[in-house]
């Protein structure tokens, strides 16, 4: 298993030893003691999944203490690009954002701590998206800015983004009051 790390400190990429031959593959996707050693020392209690045609945004999602998230997550098929933005105040990199192209071929992971912004765009029908998040889902905490907000300026590299009517709701990053520190 092969660490990569960010600009964004905290945010890592994960790219796991894969074991091919005529059969297939292995590998493992999470090793609670392997992950503990690279330094991913959350506890994660729920697995998520979802499914979105190309052209799908989702994002910019969170949750506020006591409920925040670290997340782990991937793409079991497809292909998308996975985005995190750092809202921690205090933070060098505050309102800065970090992108992975996760696909099913490159087995990539992207490690998520508590105190990120998360989104994605799915680049091809049918793409399947897992993650492993470190605290249940609470609908009172649940936080979201704006995917197309002009001071974030991310490219989501979608032309015609479909998303939610909750998504087109989120705040306005510089009306956002982060209830994260650094």
């Amino acid at each position: 298993m092969e660490i990569i790390k960010t600009k964004i400190e905290g945010l890592l990429i994960i790219e796991p030893t894969v074991f091919k031959d005529d059969r297939g593959y292995f590998f493992e996707s999470y090793n609670e003691q392997r992950f503990k050693e690279l330094g991913v020392l959350d506890n994660f209690v729920q697995d998520n999944q979802s499914c979105s045609q190309k052209g799908v945004v989702r994002g910019l999602h969170f949750q506020k203490p006591p409920y925040a998230q670290a997340k782990l997550v991937r793409v079991l098929r497809g292909a998308c690009l996975d985005f995190a933005v750092d809202i921690r105040k205090g933070s060098p990199t505050y309102g800065k954002y970090e992108s992975v192209l996760l696909t099913a071929e490159n087995f990539r992971q992207f490690y998520l701590p508590a105190g990120f912004a998360h989104g994605f765009a799915a680049l091809e029908d049918n793409t399947v998206f897992a993650y492993k998040c470190s605290n249940f889902y609470n609908k009172a905490s649940e936080g979201c800015i704006l995917f197309n907000d002009k001071d974030l300026n991310i490219d989501w590299q979608v032309e015609n983004p479909i998303t939610s009517e909750k998504d087109m709701q989120g705040v306005a990053f510089k009306d956002f009051v982060s209830p994260f520190e650094y």
